[in-house]
């Protein structure tokens, strides 16, 4: 049974990846530091349906620390599924450091340990906010300005390709780099849109919509990310030359934010009390992902539409929060 590295497998895509290779007969090794950049309790919830599994271990570290890590790397770990970040875009507006830490440096440790140790696969998560505001869409991998970065977060993500791809170079590691596209769903984060529209039209608060509802954004679905994660674990081969590739994982069906809502209130059986607001400094207008690459190479297809995933998720929401 292959040993996988998660790291961050308390946070809503580690979490769901972590199940998934679970169920797929690998046994995981998960890593988290539990912060507080948003409620714990839901970060325990989501650990305390791992630790069910036999497969799965936990150890509560901070990827920063080597001599912890290096422990873990030495039982022999086939692949990383690197996960662990400091979230959120205008949060590394205020707290710059943070990301910093776990973004630049953190990322660089695991990389770091991972090349020691000589991992057969290095899967990371990078992010669609390193686009920033491109006039030509879909956006593709091939896009040739991708350094323009109008927010700290994105410029973590995007220097963490960049590294990524010199310890390709140097040391013919295989590594991906995955930039995910405004994922969504059952456990998802709370500083997230959707998650902060539903609660708000439950519990009949106002919603505040940036740019007044002009924001359009490639919501991708948790269980098509898992879809397409695994995909790519499998059918990516591990190459004694090493090999270095990023890959969009988004829906390439982009939806404007006023039509989120309009499906939130049908589902939720209640008009949204909205509150426009002008567009917020890191935001940018839309985000739309070309994925000829997941689709071909790796026989990706969305199997959850927006509809379904809404709804999907407002189910959760009732069900876990006693609605």
């Amino acid at each position: 049974m292959k040993k996988i590295l998660i790291t961050g497998c308390a946070g809503f895509i580690g979490f769901h990846i972590s199940q998934l290779f679970l169920e797929k007969n690998f046994k995981v090794i998960g890593v988290d530091n539990l912060n507080n950049y948003y409620d714990v309790k839901l970060k325990n919830k989501r650990l305390s349906i791992l630790i069910r599994n036999k497969n799965f271990s936990f150890k509560k570290l901070d990827i920063n620390n080597s001599v912890k890590l290096k422990k873990i790397f030495s039982q022999k770990i086939y692949a990383v599924l690197h996960f662990a970040a400091q979230a959120g875009v205008r949060y590394s507006i205020d707290n710059p450091y943070s990301y910093f830490s776990s973004n630049l440096l953190g990322f660089c440790n695991i990389l770091q340990i991972a090349k020691y140790y000589k991992v057969k696969k290095f899967i990371f998560a990078s992010s669609s906010s390193i686009y920033g505001e491109k006039n030509t869409l879909p956006f593709n991998e091939n896009i040739s300005d991708q350094d323009n970065p109008i927010q700290l977060y994105a410029a973590t993500k995007r220097s963490n390709e960049i590294i990524a791809r010199s310890y390709f170079n140097l040391f013919k590691m295989n590594i991906i780099g995955l930039r995910f596209f405004t994922v969504y769903g059952n456990f998802g984060r709370p500083d997230m849109a959707i998650f902060k529209f539903t609660k708000n039209i439950i519990s009949e608060k106002k919603i505040e919509v940036y740019n007044y509802g002009r924001h359009f954004r490639d919501f991708t679905h948790i269980e098509d990310v898992k879809n397409a994660v695994f995909k790519i674990f499998k059918k990516s081969k591990d190459s004694s030359n090493g090999r270095y590739e990023i890959i969009n994982v988004g829906s390439g069906r982009p939806v404007n934010l006023n039509t989120i809502i309009q499906i939130l209130e049908k589902s939720i059986g209640k008009k949204a009390k909205i509150k426009y607001i002008k567009k917020q400094i890191g935001d940018v207008k839309g985000t739309f992902s070309d994925v000829k690459k997941l689709k071909k190479k790796f026989g990706f297809s969305q199997q959850i539409s927006i509809k379904e995933g809404l709804e999907n998720f407002v189910s959760w929401y009732k069900q876990n929060y006693k609605i």
